[in-house]
Protein backbone atom coordinates (compact mmCIF):
# COMPACT_ATOMS: atom_id res chain seq x y z
CA UNK A 1 0.00 0.00 0.00
CA UNK A 2 2.00 3.01 -1.18
CA UNK A 3 -1.02 5.68 -1.68
CA UNK A 4 -2.98 6.18 0.83
CA UNK A 5 -6.69 5.28 -0.09
CA UNK A 6 -10.12 6.71 1.65
CA UNK A 7 -10.08 4.32 4.58
CA UNK A 8 -6.35 5.10 5.38
CA UNK A 9 -7.39 8.78 5.23
CA UNK A 10 -10.63 8.20 7.46
CA UNK A 11 -8.15 6.68 9.98
CA UNK A 12 -5.59 9.33 10.00
CA UNK A 13 -8.58 12.31 10.70
CA UNK A 14 -10.18 10.16 13.67
CA UNK A 15 -6.56 9.79 14.89
CA UNK A 16 -5.95 13.68 14.82
CA UNK A 17 -8.85 14.43 16.36
CA UNK A 18 -8.27 11.75 18.89
CA UNK A 19 -5.34 9.84 19.08
CA UNK A 20 -5.93 8.39 22.66
CA UNK A 21 -8.91 6.12 20.52
CA UNK A 22 -8.93 2.54 21.49
CA UNK A 23 -8.44 0.54 18.25
CA UNK A 24 -12.01 -1.47 18.79
CA UNK A 25 -13.73 2.41 18.51
CA UNK A 26 -11.61 3.54 15.28
CA UNK A 27 -12.04 0.40 13.63
CA UNK A 28 -15.94 1.20 13.58
CA UNK A 29 -15.54 4.88 12.44
CA UNK A 30 -13.85 3.43 10.06
CA UNK A 31 -15.80 0.65 8.92
CA UNK A 32 -12.95 -2.21 9.22
CA UNK A 33 -12.76 -5.35 11.52
CA UNK A 34 -10.06 -4.63 14.79
CA UNK A 35 -7.27 -6.92 13.28
CA UNK A 36 -7.07 -4.97 10.21
CA UNK A 37 -7.93 -1.50 11.65
CA UNK A 38 -4.50 -2.39 13.71
CA UNK A 39 -2.60 -3.64 10.91
CA UNK A 40 -3.25 -0.19 8.74
CA UNK A 41 -2.44 1.61 11.60
CA UNK A 42 1.01 -0.01 12.19
CA UNK A 43 1.70 0.39 8.52
CA UNK A 44 0.64 3.93 8.22
CA UNK A 45 3.29 4.39 11.35
CA UNK A 46 6.11 2.17 9.82
CA UNK A 47 5.90 3.96 6.84
CA UNK A 48 6.12 7.21 9.25
CA UNK A 49 3.02 8.83 7.96
CA UNK A 50 1.98 8.32 11.05
CA UNK A 51 5.32 10.16 12.85
CA UNK A 52 3.96 10.24 16.83
CA UNK A 53 1.06 10.85 19.03
CA UNK A 54 0.96 14.08 21.16
CA UNK A 55 -1.37 15.09 24.20
CA UNK A 56 -3.09 18.65 22.84
CA UNK A 57 -2.55 20.90 26.14
CA UNK A 58 -4.36 24.21 27.20
CA UNK A 59 -1.85 26.85 26.94
CA UNK A 60 -3.33 29.15 29.68
CA UNK A 61 -3.41 25.78 32.27
CA UNK A 62 0.63 25.43 31.89
CA UNK A 63 1.03 30.11 32.62
CA UNK A 64 1.16 30.63 28.88
CA UNK A 65 -1.23 33.71 28.64
CA UNK A 66 0.54 35.33 25.50
CA UNK A 67 0.68 33.93 22.49
CA UNK A 68 2.38 35.75 19.51
CA UNK A 69 3.36 34.60 15.72
CA UNK A 70 6.69 36.84 14.90
CA UNK A 71 8.12 36.84 11.32
CA UNK A 72 11.96 37.31 11.37
CA UNK A 73 14.10 38.62 8.18
CA UNK A 74 18.05 38.20 8.18
CA UNK A 75 20.15 40.72 7.33
CA UNK A 76 22.52 37.96 5.76
CA UNK A 77 20.91 35.12 3.50
CA UNK A 78 23.41 33.00 3.73
CA UNK A 79 23.29 29.15 4.61
CA UNK A 80 25.92 29.80 7.85
CA UNK A 81 23.25 32.62 9.13
CA UNK A 82 20.11 30.29 8.78
CA UNK A 83 22.02 27.57 10.23
CA UNK A 84 22.78 29.82 13.32
CA UNK A 85 19.49 31.57 13.77
CA UNK A 86 17.61 28.18 13.68
CA UNK A 87 19.79 26.53 16.22
CA UNK A 88 18.95 29.74 18.29
CA UNK A 89 15.42 28.48 18.10
CA UNK A 90 15.79 25.28 18.56
CA UNK A 91 17.05 25.98 21.83
CA UNK A 92 14.57 28.27 22.90
CA UNK A 93 11.72 27.30 25.07
CA UNK A 94 9.49 29.83 23.90
CA UNK A 95 9.44 29.07 20.20
CA UNK A 96 6.88 26.10 19.79
CA UNK A 97 7.48 26.45 15.80
CA UNK A 98 9.86 27.89 13.49
CA UNK A 99 8.92 27.76 10.11
CA UNK A 100 11.83 28.39 6.96
CA UNK A 101 9.08 30.36 4.26
CA UNK A 102 9.03 32.18 1.15
CA UNK A 103 8.29 35.61 0.80
CA UNK A 104 9.44 38.76 2.38
CA UNK A 105 11.24 36.94 5.39
CA UNK A 106 12.77 33.85 5.82
CA UNK A 107 10.78 32.75 9.40
CA UNK A 108 7.52 32.31 11.01
CA UNK A 109 7.80 31.57 14.57
CA UNK A 110 5.19 30.56 17.09
CA UNK A 111 6.23 31.76 20.66
CA UNK A 112 4.35 31.40 23.41
CA UNK A 113 5.24 32.80 26.90
CA UNK A 114 3.35 33.69 30.04
CA UNK A 115 2.79 37.70 29.51
CA UNK A 116 3.69 40.73 27.85
CA UNK A 117 6.43 41.66 29.78
CA UNK A 118 8.05 38.27 28.87
CA UNK A 119 7.23 38.46 25.56
CA UNK A 120 9.03 41.82 25.41
CA UNK A 121 11.98 39.81 26.88
CA UNK A 122 12.04 37.29 24.53
CA UNK A 123 11.86 40.03 21.82
CA UNK A 124 14.47 42.04 22.86
CA UNK A 125 16.73 40.12 25.03
CA UNK A 126 17.10 36.77 22.72
CA UNK A 127 15.78 37.41 19.28
CA UNK A 128 16.94 41.06 19.06
CA UNK A 129 20.63 40.16 20.24
CA UNK A 130 21.10 37.85 17.16
CA UNK A 131 23.76 39.16 14.89
CA UNK A 132 21.99 38.60 11.55
CA UNK A 133 18.74 40.03 12.32
CA UNK A 134 17.33 42.49 9.88
CA UNK A 135 13.56 42.48 10.81
CA UNK A 136 10.69 41.21 13.33
CA UNK A 137 7.15 41.84 13.16
CA UNK A 138 5.00 40.47 16.15
CA UNK A 139 1.12 39.33 15.63
CA UNK A 140 -0.33 38.71 18.77
CA UNK A 141 -2.84 36.24 19.13
CA UNK A 142 -6.16 37.50 20.25
CA UNK A 143 -8.39 34.29 20.24
CA UNK A 144 -7.96 30.96 17.96
CA UNK A 145 -11.26 29.73 16.63
CA UNK A 146 -9.64 26.71 14.80
CA UNK A 147 -6.50 25.27 15.72
CA UNK A 148 -6.01 21.79 14.24
CA UNK A 149 -2.43 21.64 15.89
CA UNK A 150 -1.88 18.12 17.45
Amino acid sequence: MSELDAISDKILQVLARDGRISNLDLAAKVGLSPSACLRRVQDLERREVITGYRAVVDPAKTGIGFIAYVTVGLSQHTKSAQDAFERLMRAAPQVRECHNITGTVEYLLRVEVADLPAYKHFHTEYLGAFPHLNTLTTMVVMASPKDMRG
